[in-house]
């Protein structure tokens, strides 16, 4: 199953292409964001509350700061879903939780986002 981000989340692959959507549309991030997490771990398992939890704060923080440079410190690793997406891992998110894809946990070597959430 082929599962499509929607047309705004879609041209994001970094924090540098979210801070390029108007502020007016950042809702609409969220909403994409959101529904994009249900689609695939509706599909391929997870622990989605916590990230649907932080979506609006995900989308604000990489906003705001200057991530990868501004560090964050995820409390649990679903609850960085959004930060892996937004972080040019949407095409890959699939892959979160299985063989070879995305560990469904927070890898502190590769923690590229010390800020406190």
């Amino acid at each position: 199953m082929d599962i499509k981000a929607g047309p705004i989340l879609s041209q994001i692959n970094s924090p540098e292409d979210l801070k390029k959507i108007s502020r007016e549309d950042l809702h609409k991030v969220c909403d994409e964001l959101r529904q994009y997490i249900i689609d695939v771990v509706s599909v391929h398992g997870g622990h989605f509350g916590a990230s649907l939890g932080v979506v609006e704060l995900s989308v604000a923080l990489h906003y705001i700061y200057n991530t990868p440079y501004d560090q964050l410190v995820w409390d649990v690793g679903h609850q960085a879903y959004g930060h892996k997406i937004l972080t040019g891992r949407r095409d890959s998110f699939p892959t979160n939780r299985k063989y070879k894809g995305l560990s469904g946990f927070l890898n502190a070597a590769k923690v590229s986002t010390i800020l406190l959430v």
